[in-house]
C-alpha cells in the first residue's frame, strides 16, 4: 500500500513539474531523479509541531468600518476599526477639525474636508494630498461658500463635492468642473436660495442622492441627481421627508424613515423611485383612526428582498414633539408590514446610527449617552438572528463608513 501511495505521488510531482516553465533555460530533472529524490524526502524525519499554534485573525466585521472621533487634542480625525473588530488605526492628523469625508470602495482612500479645502490619503494616512481649496469661509456660513460632503465614486475615479453647487472632480485630470449649479440670488447683500447638497451614490454610480437646501428657510427637499445626463427629480409626497435614504440593489429604489414627531416631518417608513421621484407611504404616520404614532428608522433591504429597520408605535396624544423613541429591531418583506416580526428583545431609545452589514446578518448600531445628543455615540455591532448577544465596538464613533 505504502508503494501505491509513493508511486501516486511521485507520478502527480512529474506531472507538475512537466507542466511547470523552465527556469534561466535549466531543463527539469528526469524522472529517476525525481522518484530517488521523493523517496529520500519521505525517509527525513518530520520536523516536530509546536505546541503553541500561530494565533488565528478573526474577521468579526465583514469590512474594515471608517468613522469620526476627537482625537487627544479635541480636534474630529478620521479613524478606522479593522474588520477583527478590535484594532484602531487614526487616518488624518489635522490642526483642524474634519468636518466631512468619505472612503473610496476600490482602495480605501479617504477624501475629507478641513478647513474649506479638501485633502485626499491613502487608506494608510500617507500621500497627503490639496486638491480643492474653497477659500476663507465665514464662521457663520455653512452653505453659500463652503465646501460640503464629498464623495467618492464608486470606480474611484471621480470625487464629488458641494461647493456653490456640485462639483466632479476628476483624480485623472486634477481638475473640477461644476455640474449641477446652486440656485441663488443675492439682493441687498443677502443671499437667498437653493444649495444643493450630495448625499450618497447607488451602489452603480449612475445616480446620486441630493439634499436641496432652502436658504433662511425652515423648508428643503431631495432630490436624484444623474450625472450621465445632469438631469434632477425632486422627490414628490404629500408630507416632508428627511434624512438617510438607503438605496436598494437595484440602484433606482430607496427607502427612508423617521422616528421622530414635530411640525415639519411626520414619521413613518417610505420607499422611493428614483426615476419618477414619487414617495410611497409603506407605513404612513398615523393608524387605527389615528390613534398610533408609527416610527421607524435606517430601514435596509437586503439581497434576499427582506427589509430591515428600527421600529416602534406610541399612542398619539397632541403631544408637539417626540425627539425619543424605543425602537425594535424587526424584518419583513419589502413592503415593511407583512410578515413584520421582532427580531431581538432589546430596544433602542438614543439610536443616532446605523450601519448594516452587506448581507444583514448585523448591524452597528451608534447609541448616544444621553436623550439631548444627537450625534455620535457608542457603537455596538447588533447580531439580526437573536442569538447572539451585542458586542461593544467602539466608546465612541460618529459617521460611520463601510471600507472595501
Amino acid at each position: 500500500m505504502k508503494i501505491k501511495i509513493v508511486f501516486a505521488f511521485t507520478l502527480l510531482l512529474a506531472g507538475m513539474l512537466a507542466c511547470a516553465s523552465p527556469v534561466s533555460g535549466t531543463a527539469p530533472a528526469n524522472v529517476e531523479t525525481i522518484v530517488a529524490e521523493t523517496f529520500a524526502a519521505l525517509t527525513v524525519p518530520s520536523p516536530e509541531i509546536s505546541a503553541t499554534p500561530p494565533p488565528v485573525t478573526v474577521s468579526l466585521l465583514s469590512h474594515s468600518m471608517y468613522f469620526l472621533n476627537a482625537d487627544g487634542g479635541g480636534q474630529v480625525q478620521v479613524y478606522r476599526l479593522e474588520n477583527d473588530g478590535v484594532t484602531v488605526t487614526q487616518i488624518t492628523f489635522e490642526p483642524a477639525k474634519v468636518e466631512s469625508y468619505d472612503v473610496s470602495l476600490a482602495d480605501g482612500s479617504v477624501a475629507y474636508v478641513t478647513n474649506n479645502q479638501i485633502f485626499t490619503v491613502n487608506a494608510d494616512g500617507s500621500n497627503r494630498s490639496m486638491i480643492v481649496d474653497g477659500g476663507p469661509a465665514a464662521p457663520d456660513d455653512a452653505f453659500i461658500n463652503h465646501i460640503n460632503v464629498p464623495l467618492w465614486s464608486p470606480d474611484g475615479q471621480t470625487i464629488i463635492y458641494s461647493y456653490r453647487g456640485i462639483n466632479l472632480y476628476s483624480i485623472i485630470d486634477g481638475q473640477s468642473t461644476l455640474i449641477l449649479e446652486d440656485n441663488l440670488q443675492t439682493e441687498n447683500g443677502f443671499t437667498f436660495g437653493e444649495v444643493n447638497i450630495p448625499v450618497s451614490y447607488s451602489s452603480d454610480g449612475s445616480k446620486l442622492l441630493v439634499n436641496i437646501v432652502v436658504l433662511a428657510s425652515d423648508g428643503g427637499t431631495m432630490a436624484v441627481f444623474t450625472p450621465g445626463n445632469h438631469s434632477l427629480v425632486r422627490l414628490t409626497a404629500n408630507h416632508r421627508i428627511c434624512c438617510a435614504l438607503q438605496w436598494a440593489g437595484d440602484n433606482n429604489t430607496l427607502f427612508g424613515g423617521y422616528a421622530s414627531y414635530n411640525p415639519f416631518v411626520g414619521p413613518g417608513l417610505w420607499r422611493v423611485n428614483g426615476t419618477s421621484g414619487v414617495v410611497t407611504d409603506l407605513i404612513a404616520s398615523l393608524t387605527k383612526g389615528d390613534s398610533l404614532l408609527n416610527f421607524a428608522s435606517n430601514p435596509f433591504l437586503a439581497s434576499d428582498g427582506q427589509l430591515y429597520f428600527f421600529y416602534a408605535t406610541l399612542p398619539y396624544t397632541q403631544q408637539e414633539d417626540v425627539s425619543r423613541v424605543p425602537l425594535q429591531l424587526v424584518r419583513s418583506a419589502a413592503d415593511g408590514v407583512t410578515d413584520r416580526t421582532v427580531l431581538r428583545p432589546e430596544t433602542y431609545e438614543n439610536l443616532n446610527e446605523a450601519l448594516w452589514a452587506p448581507d444583514a446578518s448585523f448591524v452597528v448600531a451608534v447609541i448616544a449617552p444621553a436623550q439631548d445628543v444627537y450625534q455620535g455615540g457608542a457603537a455596538q455591532l447588533v447580531y439580526t438572528d437573536g442569538t447572539k448577544g451585542a458586542i461593544s465596538l467602539l466608546p465612541f464613533a460618529m459617521n460611520m463608513k463601510w471600507g472595501p
